[in-house]
């Protein structure tokens, strides 16, 4: 890979990029859009499924065509990483997840967003190199069939309870929840020993779900009573649509702590379209989180009903999750298997 701005591309966008932060409001705005109607057109590659709403009223509000490469997360960054490689510019975003945003942060891929938005955003979601667009919230949820008002779990361990046997669902690709959850315990105080013994009880009565979306359904139709760690989102999308699970009790506080983790977007430092790029994350972080929070996201700027407030969350540690991956990709491992996978 090139050394920073030994291309006139690089060059160029990171000028572009160190003059617009630099402004400010309508100064800021103008300019952005004078540069983006000038470059025509944007490219974002993305793992974010509820983008295509945003993308289409950036679209509807300024006359710049975007160019939209989907796919997991795993296969963005892995496209960006083999472009870079191959000295190839081919997206000036990556809208994904936090994981994949760090990787390229600490491969030197990416240009600081900054401004008013960025500074609005929860601390949480202020990430170096990159800034949170949405949080995915991990929350115990229920089909409130099978978990009548008053009986709502209001702590995690009690899943170790026998009560809960073949109850409750855990998934199986949650190692970032579970580092998360793991990390705080101990930090109350919790030996190591301690907290592998609570989870391994609670698995011994759980039901392994492979995908969110999938865990959610079968919440919904009531394959098992409570997951550990659902989307918020997810429960209240099927909520909306009639299903009856909630992350809510009918009197008291969700269950917590709550484990948090930020999605976002990058500026590439080598964007051929640099002022279009700044000017879709302007867009992502005003009207796109109202467009969000319509599929039920929890966007990365606070409300007035902001769905956090008064909540205690936990975010996931994600330099640990950096430096030592396979230490717990295995451990999570390790204690899932003992569970029952659900399909």
């Amino acid at each position: 890979m090139p050394a920073d701005g030994a291309d006139k591309s690089s060059a160029r966008a990171q000028e572009v990029y160190h003059r617009i932060n630099g402004l400010t409001g309508d100064e800021r705005t103008k300019a952005l859009v004078d540069l983006a109607k000038q470059e025509g057109t944007l490219t974002i590659y993305t793992s974010n499924t509820d983008l295509d709403k945003v993308i289409k009223g950036f679209e509807k509000t300024y006359p710049i065509e975007v160019k939209v490469y989907r796919g997991n997360s795993e296969s963005v960054l892995q496209r960006v990483l083999q472009e870079q490689q191959a000295n190839y510019n081919g997206n000036d975003l990556a809208e994904t997840n936090s994981g994949e945003l760090n990787v390229m942060a600490n491969q030197n891929m990416l240009y600081p967003y900054e401004g008013a938005l960025r500074a609005a955003v929860r601390k949480e979601g202020q990430a170096d190199g990159w800034t949170a667009t949405r949080f995915n919230v991990f929350v115990v949820g229920w089909n409130t069939t099978r978990v009548k008002p008053g009986e709502e779990p209001k702590t995690f361990e009690e899943f170790a309870d026998p009560k809960w046997k073949g109850r409750v669902s855990l998934e199986v690709g949650d190692v970032d929840w579970f580092a998360a959850m793991y990390k705080y315990y101990l930090d109350q105080g919790k030996t190591d020993a301690e907290v592998r013994d609570l989870f391994n009880r609670v698995v011994a009565n759980a039901k392994i779900a492979k995908g969110h979306t999938a865990q959610g359904e079968l919440l919904s139709a009531g394959q098992f009573a409570v997951t550990a760690s659902s989307y918020s989102h997810t429960i209240d999308k099927a909520a909306a649509q009639g299903a009856p699970v909630s992350w809510h009790p009918a009197s008291g506080t969700p269950v917590q702590p709550i484990v948090i983790r930020p999605n976002g977007v990058a500026l590439m430092k080598t964007a051929q379209h640099p002022a279009a790029a700044v000017l879709f994350v302007d867009y992502e972080l005003s009207e796109g989180q109202k467009i969000m929070h319509e599929s039920f996201r929890v966007g990365s700027i606070p409300t007035a009903n902001d769905p956090l407030a008064g909540l205690t969350t936990i975010s996931v540690p994600e330099k640990e999750m950096l430096d030592n991956p396979k230490k717990w990709d295995a451990l999570y491992e390790e204690i899932v298997q003992s569970g029952r996978e659900v399909k």
